[in-house]
């Protein structure tokens, strides 16, 4: 194996493979920001923008004989701290590989490059009278490969599934620069192993995605949303179940908001709150259709029937489009809350008969611990996701860490998981265990150490090996 101590000589190749252009260092690295969420300079002996798969490959052979670790990254919104780098790793973007190759409106389908982001991709297909499901707040700059790589949720999970349910075919490059494609197309494929499951969801550990064949849906003919108010959460939950029953299929969000957080947003200066903002629990619901002049009255009779039967106290249905993206705004748009610093993000998932408890145990542990702290709390509750914003308005040392305990340790009581959406990172990989049996975890590292013996790929991702 090439001498690893000696950066230069694979950098110097790397130019001479991808051009200098495509290789950055030095002050070119450190201008760019580490991820959305951390401004500091970006560490790394080098960035690598390689145009396409062959390119890559070429890459990480590379890679592979100087035994170089490499760390992946696509739109750098990740929660769990899963692209996190030191001044020892290769970085490798794929911002350059963000083509979408082929739409096939016959087949629904779209074959698209791992750089490409979920709003450009959405747009597309939506000009080929098309739709991909997927859809989270950082539409704007993730990237389908991340998308993959973390198995991303959003707000449409309970009608179409996480992208896991999206994709029909992936290629990935393996850690010793093996081009493995399987750019499947159907539905229906029952030939042997199902390969790109090993890939999705494993963060970047066994490979590194490079296209994508995605399963897309027709346009739906109608939408309506509405934010109620709600007086308590065995409402929340009797309106999800009346309004399956009503809407059916076509319900494809119901995103819940505890009242602090409705009333933290929404403060002067921030979002301008449509209704009261004293309820104890606020829902945004949204429902599609293909019946344009229909779904329309049906969604207003659901509404005032759940209206009538006192599970709604209040509500709004917005009348244009600007409205509406007022409404989601609230949701997805949590800056006043991450403002205070530290400021703590968890992403759980539990049934959602316990929630409640849940929320009210850490709330009172966070009490006891820090009386002055803050927590806020809301999620995709229709697939059983919360999301807490926890600020411990208070010093010392490790404070992440007593956050962990507050909200991981009541969560094993209700058989819930440390990550619905986001992923192990490093951020949770000491809680992993919680979730996951010894065997399992053994079996994951089974997978590490055959596909990638050198451990070069996202290195210290998920669990040690």
């Amino acid at each position: 194996m090439t001498d690893i101590k000696q950066p230069e000589n694979l950098l110097s190749q790397l130019e001479l493979l991808l051009g200098k252009e495509c290789v950055l260092t030095g002050d070119a690295l450190r201008e760019r920001a580490s991820s959305y969420w951390d401004s500091s300079p970006m560490q790394g002996i080098a960035l690598l923008k390689p145009h396409n798969t062959e390119q890559l490959s070429a890459a990480i052979k590379l890679c592979h004989q100087f035994g170089q670790t490499v760390v992946t990254h696509g739109g750098l919104t990740g929660c769990v701290e899963g692209a996190t780098v030191n001044n020892q790793d290769v970085i490798i973007s794929l911002e350059k590989m963000n083509s979408i190759e082929e739409i096939d409106a016959v087949g629904s389908t779209v074959i698209v490059q791992a750089g490409v982001t979920l709003q450009y991709l959405q747009e597309a297909v939506s000009e080929q009278g098309l739709y991909f499901p997927l859809d989270l707040g950082a539409r704007g700059s993730c990237t389908i490969g991340g998308n993959v790589a973390t198995n991303a949720g959003g707000i449409n999970v309970i009608r179409y599934g996480m992208m896991r349910d999206q994709v029909l075919g992936l290629e990935v490059v393996l850690a010793d620069g093996t081009i493995m494609s399987s750019m499947n197309r159907m539905l229906k494929n029952n030939a042997g192993y199902d390969l790109k499951q090993l890939f999705i969801g494993t963060e970047g550990t066994l490979g590194i995605v490079t296209r994508v064949s995605l399963k897309l849906q027709q346009q739906t003919r109608s939408r309506n949303t509405c934010l109620v108010a709600v007086d308590d959460f065995a409402s929340v939950t009797k309106l999800l179940s009346r309004l399956q029953g009503d809407l059916g299929a076509a319900l494809n969000a119901y995103e819940v908001m505890w009242g602090d957080y409705f009333h933290a947003v929404t403060e002067p200066g921030w979002h301008r709150a449509p209704m009261g903002r004293d309820y104890a629990f606020y829902v945004l619901l949204e429902a599609a259709g293909a019946d344009a002049e229909g779904d329309g009255p049906r969604f207003i009779a659901a509404m005032e029937s759940a209206m009538e039967a006192g599970l709604v106290v209040d509500a709004i249905i917005p009348k244009s489009e600007s409205e509406r993206r007022a409404l989601w705004d609230i949701r997805e748009d949590f800056d006043a809350i991450v403002k205070p610093q530290p400021t703590f993000l968890y992403d759980v998932s539990l049934p959602i008969k316990y929630m409640e408890d849940y929320v009210a145990a850490v709330k009172q542990g966070l009490d006891e611990l820090w009386p002055q702290s803050k927590c806020y709390v809301m999620g995709h509750m229709g697939d059983g996701n919360l999301h807490l914003f926890i600020t411990p308005n208070s010093a010392g040392e490790d404070l992440h860490g007593q956050s962990d305990e507050q909200v991981y340790k009541p969560l094993e009581k209700y058989a819930g998981s440390i990550s619905a959406e986001h992923g192990i990172g490093t951020e949770k990989k000491s809680w992993l265990l919680k979730n996951r049996s010894i065997e399992e975890l053994d079996l994951m590292k089974v997978l590490k150490r055959a596909l990638d013996p050198l451990n070069i790929l996202n290195r210290g991702k998920i669990f040690d090996v």
